[in-house]
């Protein structure tokens, strides 16, 4: 029998973000995913190391890259629709419940235990609460990223969001979003030769 899930998860590439936004540059859901593993790793470490926790960024890392596999059937829905009112929120939640569900049945028997857990998680069952509010802190940054690159590029039309983005970054009152902000978002409003002429010296 065949089993379809990771062909799905290669359409993720199909999915374009940022459909209400003229972009100088499109972005899709499986390039969203692939940053959003490095930051949420990221984060995770930078809680390790700069701060003495004892964060799982590997594991971090897992679930960010399937923390929008359900969109392979719902689409980016853009932040002002889904979060418009409760009841469309609500909606889509359930949605993506339905979407989940549909992914696990993809799965051979044998795997299911290992990846039910990373796409549709039982709440009361959840032993990867902690991590999982990292990996919402780095897709939440990604897309303050975007914001700043496209802004780099002189397009307007992201100033608004960058804006919001950077008010919720600031009430998850982080210190690892801190961190990085200091240490590593100048480096995303320089070009190419900028980056290149401003290397520390090894």
């Amino acid at each position: 029998m065949s089993y379809h899930f990771s062909a799905y998860m290669y359409r993720l590439r199909a999915i374009q973000r940022w459909s209400l936004m003229r972009s100088t540059s499109s972005e899709n859901v499986a390039e969203h995913s692939f940053h959003v593993a490095i930051l949420a790793h990221l984060l995770c470490e930078i809680g390790n190391q700069v701060y003495d926790k004892q964060l799982n960024a590997d594991r971090a890392a897992t679930l960010a890259l399937f923390h929008d596999a359900t969109e392979v059937f719902t689409g980016d829905i853009p932040t002002p629709v889904k979060h418009h009112n409760p009841k469309l929120l609500s909606s889509f939640r359930e949605m993506e419940g339905i979407a989940a569900e549909r992914l696990i049945s993809m799965i051979p028997t044998e795997l299911k235990h290992i990846y039910a857990p990373i796409l549709h998680p039982e709440p009361e069952q959840d032993v990867d609460y902690e991590i999982r509010t990292y990996v919402k802190a780095a897709d939440s940054l990604d897309a303050y990223l975007k914001c700043a690159w496209e802004l780099a590029s002189g397009n307007r039309e992201f100033a608004a969001a960058k804006l919001q983005l950077q008010l919720k970054l600031e009430s998850l009152n982080m210190p690892e979003i801190r961190y990085f902000q200091e240490k590593f978002v100048p480096g995303f409003e320089l070009t190419l030769d900028e980056l290149s002429g401003d290397q520390p010296e090894l």
